[in-house]
């Protein structure tokens, strides 16, 4: 029996609780947790729960319940069509049941309740499902249409706060995701200054562009700029699923068609319904070979010196996601040094009321040979200025180190294990070609180093864990290297070992070894004449 006017009763319920239909104050799980407590309340219930509908809209899942807790804990789901809630949801009604058995309903957690009797709701937002809502009873109590009809109240006047609450909860999801995903800091590279930009649309929520950049241990560099169609969680989940793909195959391949050949197959299979678009470059940093394939991405932008910048010619192939499997192309670009290149994602060039080619020719005239911090900050007046971008942007600046400069310092930690050596070796390598060694004496210093290196991960820790330091420095007189453990060496094992300091002889100009209780640091140099003009 259902006191006075019970609608009026609901809203007042539900204003106490904070008026949920103004979308504020409660996350939800609050939301639906005191929305359970009102309806079993008000409609002398024994059980309540929601139903909310998963991203596939195929499924409803538990998602908060009073008496049928298990159904939560043990994630109850209920195919569309199938069951008593299945059904409510497909037939988008509210349908009561007067006698609770396995032909009515398919979730055995209401049997082992107890419930005898139930009635449903769709909960609807416009033209939008998001679940169901139903109460129970243990006893002989029944529902009748009055019953559908205030728990119907109930779910419409809750639906359209559940969905701004929802929509809140992904949109905070998708920014915590977006953060995960993007490079906590750019990599030092020997022979290459970075800088990198985003910039959500409007609001702020994530959305699927990404840049990345990766060593490899071959000593290639790979330049990412990518764009996956949509926004919010979704485009952020699937960014997330492409980015971890795409590095797995960097380690696999030097070829930036191949990668996004696998990449693309990868999309079709496990994503088919998600489409991006592209660009990867790799590059050697010592001698600025670069190899640049778009999937179907705008063109990167590059100037050397101080002549005007220019849009590189890389054939469009299709996006990834769309269409079978195709050939895709590759492009190649020498970076001169003190050439500077430029990634983007469409939404710098393109705005509300300025076409892409104006926006590319913005770019271009923007564009120049310079610190690669200044240049992307120059670029980003230039196209964003003060007004709120319409799409997301995100912008990678990526300038060769200009010759005729002394050197920063290289250095480097790595674990003292067999695996470091190559891209300790292949940093030294980029190193010396920034510090304008000649060949035939850079060759000795890469042979030396390495030596010391392979030392220390051999005879400094043994069984146990430990780590190698390298330092390359250049002075007036010459170049300097070192190398340092935190082990106790061990002596030598087998006829042929143990001479590894001869070698050290042969190959520099200096060695010194100091020991100390806290490791021990090989000291190397070379007498090489300053060639920075200073």
């Amino acid at each position: 029996m259902l006191a006075d006017d019970p609608v009026a009763l609901l809203d007042g319920r539900l204003d106490v609780l904070g008026a949920p239909s103004s979308g504020t104050g409660n996350t939800v799980e609050d939301l639906l947790s005191d929305v359970l407590d009102t309806v079993l309340g008000l409609m002398a219930a024994d059980t309540a729960a929601v139903l909310l509908l998963d991203p596939s809209g195929r499924f409803l899942v538990a998602a908060a319940a009073r008496g049928l807790e298990a159904e939560v804990r043990q994630g109850a789901r209920v195919a569309l069509g199938t069951g008593f809630a299945g059904r409510v949801a497909a037939q988008r009604r509210s349908i009561v049941v007067d006698e609770v058995s396995p032909s009515t309903v398919v979730n055995p957690v209401l049997i082992a309740a107890g419930v005898r009797a139930l009635v449903g709701v769709p909960l609807l937002a416009g033209p939008e499902l998001l679940g169901v809502l139903h109460v129970g009873a243990r006893g002989e109590r029944r529902f009748d249409d009055a019953d559908a009809a205030l728990l119907q109240a109930a779910a419409d006047r809750v639906a359209p706060a559940l969905r701004i609450r929802a929509r809140q909860a992904d949109r905070v999801a998708a920014q915590a995701l977006h953060r995960s995903l993007w490079p906590a800091a750019l990599p030092a590279v020997p022979g290459l200054d970075l800088a990198a930009r985003y910039v959500p649309a409007g609001a702020g929520g994530a959305s699927g562009d990404w840049y990345d950049v990766l060593t490899v241990p071959t000593g290639a560099v790979w330049l990412v700029m990518g764009d996956v169609a949509g926004h919010g969680l979704p485009a952020a989940v699937a960014m997330g699923r492409l980015r971890s793909a795409l590095r797995a195959y960097a380690l696999e391949t030097d070829d930036p068609a191949e990668l996004l050949r696998r990449l693309d197959r990868q999309v079709r299979h496990f994503d088919p319904g998600v489409m991006a678009t592209v660009l990867c470059a790799v590059v050697d940093p010592s001698c600025g070979r670069m190899s640049l394939s778009s999937a179907g991405h705008p063109p990167p932008v590059v100037t050397v010196g101080s002549g005007p910048a220019a849009t590189v010619e890389v054939p469009a192939d299709l996006p990834l996601g769309v269409g079978g499997e195709r050939p895709r192309r590759t492009a190649s670009l020498l970076l001169t040094r003190g050439a500077t290149v430029c990634l983007y994602t469409d939404g710098l060039v393109e705005r509300r009321g300025r076409s892409l080619d104006d926006g590319l020719g913005i770019l271009r005239r923007t564009l120049r040979s310079g610190p690669a911090e200044e240049v992307c900050a120059a670029v980003m007046a230039a196209l964003v200025g003060d007004v709120a971008a319409d799409d997301d942007i995100a912008v990678l600046v990526a300038r060769r180190t200009p010759g005729g400069a002394r050197p920063e310092d290289l250095v480097l930690d790595a674990p003292a294990t067999p695996p470091s050596l190559q891209p300790l070796r292949q940093a030294t390598r980029m190193w010396l070609a920034d510090a304008r060694v000649d060949r035939r004496r850079a060759a000795d210093v890469l042979l030396a180093v390495g030596e010391a290196l392979a030392n220390a991960v051999e005879h400094a820790y043994g069984p146990r864990r430990g780590g190698v330091a390298l330092r390359m420095r250049a002075e007036e007189s010459g170049i300097v290297a070192e190398v340092r453990d935190t082990g106790r060496w061990r002596a030598p094992r087998g006829q042929r070992r143990g001479r590894g300091l001869t070698l050290l002889d042969a190959l520099s100009d200096e060695v010194r070894i100091d020991r100390t209780d806290d490791g021990t640091t090989v000291v190397l140099r070379w007498n090489v004449p300053d060639r920075s003009g200073r």
